[in-house]
């Protein structure tokens, strides 16, 4: 099952979350209709040259045991042909979330930090579960693959 809404809100695994859907430099952020909307952290810009790049949220997550959290396309960016790689955040994973940008359009683009890049999808687990593995507890930074 999905959690969204006032679930969500009370499970809060993003501190600090926003309760409203907010709107920066065309992009929404925050508590959507079905997850929550988060944003990037740096400038990037996208062209057809560099078609991969690591970015980072600005949220920190802190993930109950009980949720699993999926990470989707904006279609605002995708329109554009941007997609983030559709991560999944394990239970009781904790930190800064590392993104995996693709860029498959023709003509050079910026994003600005602050502005919404994915939207979160939180599901709820059967049987409790906690994340302890190389990339727990993820620094404030786009982080590389670790070994």
């Amino acid at each position: 099952m999905i959690i969204n809404g006032n679930l969500l809100l009370n499970a809060a695994p993003i501190s600090n979350m926003n309760t409203l859907k907010q709107n920066y430099k065309g992009t929404s952020f925050g508590l959507s209709e079905a997850g929550y909307d988060i944003r990037i952290k740096q400038n990037v810009m996208l062209d057809p040259k560099n078609r991969f790049q690591l970015a980072s949220a600005v949220e920190y997550f802190h993930m109950p045991d009980n949720l699993l959290g999926v990470v989707h396309d904006k279609s605002t960016w995708a329109r554009r042909g941007l997609s983030v790689f559709n991560t999944v955040i394990e239970p009781g994973w904790q930190g800064y979330l590392t993104l995996e940008l693709i860029y498959h359009g023709s003509e050079p683009f910026q994003i600005y930090g602050g502005q919404g890049i994915a939207q979160v999808l939180f599901h709820e687990i059967s049987d409790s579960a906690s994340y302890n593995g190389k990339y727990q507890n993820q620094e404030d930074r786009p982080i590389e693959a670790r070994s």
